[in-house]
């Protein structure tokens, strides 16, 4: 019985690993745990970057990011790139930025694939970070 426990962990860990962060993924309000929106994860090169596909309130689905600087000040949120220039280290991706368009704050970045296949992305600055669960679509 304990080989039988062994080789589902191990057949597990395996399964995850071989898992992609490529994809659609649905983000969830940390307050209602209800869906937020929808961002599309993809890859070019050696880099994964993530852009707003849908947004869930009809109300804010025109909503332009006012806080954001640079060239995302005045733009669109839908369809905006949020996620960049992650790199795969091992079973993480780091080395990237994650923006907030609330706030128009960029943080450094790191995502990674949970035991369940759920995505946690983190932002951070320094030692100060939040992490949310994001779920495949």
């Amino acid at each position: 019985m304990k080989k039988l426990g062994l080789i589902l962990v191990i057949f597990i860990s395996f399964s995850v690993s071989g898992q992609s962060i490529v994809g659609k993924w649905k983000t969830i309000d940390d307050k209602t745990g209800k869906v937020k929106s929808q961002v599309e994860i993809y890859q070019n090169g050696n880099q994964f970057f993530g852009k707003i596909i849908e947004i869930k309130d009809p109300v804010k689905q025109e909503a332009l990011c006012t806080e954001c600087s640079g060239d995302q000040n005045g733009k669109k949120i839908l369809g905006m790139l949020i996620i960049n220039n992650l790199t795969k280290e091992d079973d993480e991706y780091g080395d990237g930025t994650i923006l907030d368009p609330n706030n128009g704050k960029v943080y450094d970045c790191k995502v990674w694939l949970d035991e369940a296949g759920e995505l946690q992305v983190r932002g951070y600055i320094g030692w100060f970070f939040r992490t949310q669960t994001w779920q495949k679509a």
